[in-house]
């Protein structure tokens, strides 16, 4: 079983990622050419630990020692030479991964394992990019990863089963639940997940209803923890956006196709929580949450 895993991108995933393999005991290595993301993502690992202190669930002791299991890294090269596991956890661009994995490929030891952390581009198509098809396969994880339980575990067209059997013994030893799917597009999670959101979307575009009544109806009357149009604002509705597309590209059904509304809010740049505005607003320090002005 892997000790020493590498982390390729240190952003919000990353960062996670990163946070629960050294609070399990792993040597992480962190790896992000931005000198700033890194010092960024190190702070809030730590702002995350201390949340976990506030709640009892951890020591100081336990964080100190979590803490020092993280090396950064700005370079790919030293970051990944000695590592058993590498799992990617980059921007959601198939451009981007696979010239990521064909890097990695080549940098880290013969015999380790390959992950991405993507939520819906093939694992096959990233592992045709590399000398090691059978050693490939996804591992998404879910956002805020040191809370959510479950792990995705997808299969690629080659991954062996050995290599599965590993991952989903790794997910338990972090204390997550592994489900393990093939690869199709959006595997299971949004498949399911984003043709949902898109629906919401439709419905608020159609005059249905208004946004706190569409998550109102999906709080209260199907026990979502939040409403669709409130999650795809925390997702990023640039990512949906792209899943949405990846969706639609890979079966040519019309009903995967990006609401219009969706493309519009995309295109202005109204992404949801990372940009300060989607279908909700947010403002730094205001913890209530108001409407776009555009849908009131």
């Amino acid at each position: 079983m892997a000790q020493s895993v590498s982390v390729i991108g240190a952003g919000t995933m990353g960062n996670g990622i990163a946070h629960v393999f050294a609070q399990n005991g792993f040597k992480v290595s962190m790896v992000d050419v931005s000198l700033a993301q890194l010092d960024k993502a190190i702070a809030n690992i730590t702002k995350n630990f201390d949340r976990q202190i506030a709640k009892g669930t951890i020591t100081e002791e336990q964080k100190k020692t979590a803490l020092a299991n993280i090396t950064a890294y700005p370079d790919m090269v030293e970051g990944v030479k000695n590592a058993e596991l590498v799992i990617e956890a980059a921007t959601e661009n198939a451009g981007l991964k696979l010239e990521l994995f064909k890097q990695i490929d080549s940098l880290a030891p013969k015999e380790a394992i390959l992950a991405t952390n993507t939520s819906s581009i093939s694992i096959t198509k990233i592992a045709a990019a590399t000398g090691r098809q059978g050693k490939v396969i996804g591992m998404h994880f879910m956002n805020p990863v040191p809370v959510m339980k479950l792990v995705e575990v997808i299969n690629g067209y080659g991954t062996t089963k050995e290599v599965t059997r590993q991952i989903v013994e790794l997910s338990k030893q972090l204390g997550k639940i592994p489900c393990v799917v093939n690869d199709y597009p959006g595997f299971i999670a949004n498949r399911i997940l984003m043709p949902m959101i898109n629906e919401a979307i439709c419905s608020l575009y159609e005059g249905v209803a208004g946004v706190e009544e569409i998550d109102t109806v999906m709080k209260l009357g199907m026990a979502h923890p939040m409403g669709p149009l409130q999650l795809a604002d925390f997702i990023g509705l640039d990512v949906c956006y792209s899943i949405l597309n990846v969706l639609y590209d890979g079966f040519g059904n019309p009903k995967y196709a990006p609401c219009p509304l969706l493309v519009n809010m995309v295109t202005a740049g109204k992404l949801g929580v990372k940009s300060g505005e989607g279908f909700y607003q947010y403002e730094a320090g205001n913890k209530e949450l108001r409407v776009s002005a555009r849908f009131q």
